[in-house]
């Protein structure tokens, strides 16, 4: 892959989208191939899970997009057991999907993962009692490990990581308490403090907060759809975020505002 100077990063999830939703990402992706070098898709693609939706994102995407794609799936994705057809129809698409890996594009190495629940800092649910709850904590733990074997892999100065359900606390704020548990874990958040990366982008938490860090500092951006279409009404409900090449220097703005502005 060629390696530029500055990278500009598109990103956005929770597109939900069904068999009669063709034409709806047109506002969503409007100007991306202009303003953006690659797009970043934080799961929940489709609404159910079914390779019908798969299709029509499909169709959307290659009409619509134009710059390398990277992806990860979310739990609606998983809904109907229908998730390696939906894999592979996105893949057909060009869309570089990530389950635990990692790729490379313009020199900045990405990771991603779906994530799980479970909860944050001293609420992360523990793996003791029925063994309903075990099977529950271990499908965190091997998200977790499948998400540090694909930053652990990334051999580039800039990284960034991708995932569905939240790493912190902070990007779920907004959300009805009682559901923070459902909407991420900080057992996701212990492989980004050992493999430190440049950002982190989520979705999953539709009314959320924005932005987070990580406690080591790592700026965390949730880019669920429903939430930047309430934050940014006049302009593309998508996050860019520019790398830029030295000191890992970086600047954030939704799309259509110079970034810094």
């Amino acid at each position: 892959m060629s390696v530029k100077q500055a990278v500009r990063l598109a990103a956005v999830g929770d597109l939900h989208i069904r068999n009669n939703s063709q034409g709806v990402l047109q506002p969503v992706l409007e100007g991306v191939n202009e303003q953006a070098d690659v797009l970043l898709l934080c799961g929940d693609l489709t609404d159910y899970g079914l390779p019908d939706e798969a299709h029509v994102l499909a169709k959307e995407l290659t009409a619509a997009v134009r710059i390398p794609m990277v992806a990860v799936l979310g739990n609606h994705d998983y809904e109907s057991g229908q998730q390696v057809e939906v894999r592979r129809i996105l893949v057909d698409a060009g869309v570089q999907l990530l389950d635990g890996e990692s790729c490379e594009i313009h020199g900045v190495g990405f990771a991603g993962a779906k994530g799980f629940a479970g909860g944050f800092g001293r609420s992360t649910l523990g793996s003791w009692g029925e063994k309903g709850v075990k099977a529950f904590v271990q499908e965190a733990i091997d998200e977790a490990l499948k998400f540090e074997s694909a930053l652990a892999r990334l051999r580039t100065l800039q990284r960034v990581a991708l995932l569905h359900y939240a790493p912190v606390r902070g990007t779920v704020e907004g959300e009805p308490p009682d559901i923070f548990p459902w909407l991420g874990t900080s057992r996701l958040e212990e492989p980004l403090n050992r493999h430190p990366v440049d950002v982190v982008f989520h979705g999953h938490a539709h009314s959320g907060a924005a932005e987070g860090r990580t406690s080591t500092g790592v700026r965390v951006f949730n880019v669920a759809l429903p939430l930047l279409r309430h934050l940014y009404p006049e302009r593309p409900p998508i996050r860019i975020y520019e790398l830029a090449p030295d000191a890992r220097l970086e600047q954030s703005a939704p799309l259509g505002r110079a970034a810094g502005g």
